[in-house]
């Protein structure tokens, strides 16, 4: 049977609202709005707009009456009660009851996600890591986390919080991420590679792409990548070490979890033959034989579109 559902996509720079369609587990979006999440300083004129664009779409679909909404938002989240616990990235959203809001308004299920895992959901049911019962998904975009679906269920640990592999220490030194350095997160989001590219041109000034240190602030991971990508030796090395260091932690993951799929998203979808090699060459020495060998590493079918069909996935908890 076919169901119309509701998504929000709560972003630390937009927000979207999506109206959607399930359809025996695929899920198709029929159409959404955006909106910069900075324009709305308080959560409650942020939820406001998100009810407005929803009765939108709602209107310019007549007939679609949706049956749950989905919420995709980074943590610290209460999801079994519905409430956004001060994430980093939403100033000022402090135990927002969420849940209660909406389903107050629209009379309907609402369910919460941590984004990651709503991600998880989305790639698993609608892109890459279709057909498998343990797979591991990885955002590795402005920071680093993980959802995990084991014996083909979504799981989300006793508060919520599996997943965050982001904490993982990988050295006693290096960039910083989730609060530690040389973590995780440090060596393999958008922050960390940028501070890779900054701690090694203060080293080797002048570069390309770093001609000054009064550029050290604007480099950036794309930056790195596009002077990677046309063939710059030392961005080149740069990589090599994220991927190095991506190496180590996803042989973490695979020895503790012995998934047959584990999908990457945003950089490593972009940057995948930058960071592979030494990727491999570091799970070769450091994943156990059998284990690896049972794991596809993939990127991330959706692309763009992932945040939107995380949110419908979410609704369908």
């Amino acid at each position: 049977m076919e169901q119309w559902l509701l998504g929000f996509d709560i972003g630390g720079t937009k927000c979207a609202a999506i109206l959607g369609k399930e359809n025996n587990g695929s899920l198709s979006v029929v159409q959404k709005t955006i909106f910069p999440t900075a324009d709305f300083h308080s959560p409650f004129k942020c939820i406001d707009k998100f009810i407005t664009d929803a009765e939108k779409l709602l209107r310019d679909h007549p007939g679609s009456t949706p049956a749950a909404i989905g919420i995709s938002c980074g943590g610290p989240l209460d999801s079994k009660r519905g409430i956004i616990m001060s994430p980093p990235n939403l100033p000022g959203w402090d135990n927002i009851p969420i849940c209660k809001i909406l389903s107050s308004h629209f009379h309907i299920p609402v369910k919460l996600c941590n984004d990651a895992d709503a991600c998880a959901l989305a790639e698993w049911k609608n892109g890459a890591g279709f057909g498998s019962e343990n797979m591991i998904f990885l955002t590795f975009g402005t920071g680093l986390g993980s959802g995990l679906i084991l014996n083909g269920k979504l799981y989300s640990g006793s508060c919520g919080m599996a997943g965050e592999c982001g904490h993982i220490r990988l050295a006693d030194s290096g960039p910083v991420g989730y609060g530690k350095s040389g973590s995780f997160e440090g060596f393999c989001s958008g922050g960390g590679i940028a501070q890779l590219g900054r701690a090694y041109a203060e080293k080797h000034l002048p570069l390309p792409w770093c001609p000054s240190i009064d550029d050290l602030q604007s480099i950036t991971a794309k930056s790195l990548a596009d002077a990677a990508n046309a063939g710059d030796p030392d961005a080149i090395a740069i990589f090599t070490e994220s991927g190095r260091r991506l190496g180590y932690g996803l042989a973490i993951l695979i020895d503790l979890f012995n998934p047959e799929k584990i999908v990457i998203g945003s950089i490593f979808q972009r940057c995948e033959k930058l960071l592979r090699p030494a990727m491999e060459e570091s799970l070769r020495k450091e994943a156990l034989p059998q284990s690896l060998a049972a794991c596809q590493i993939i990127p991330a079918q959706l692309g763009d579109s992932i945040g939107d069909f995380a949110a419908l996935s979410a609704a369908l908890l």
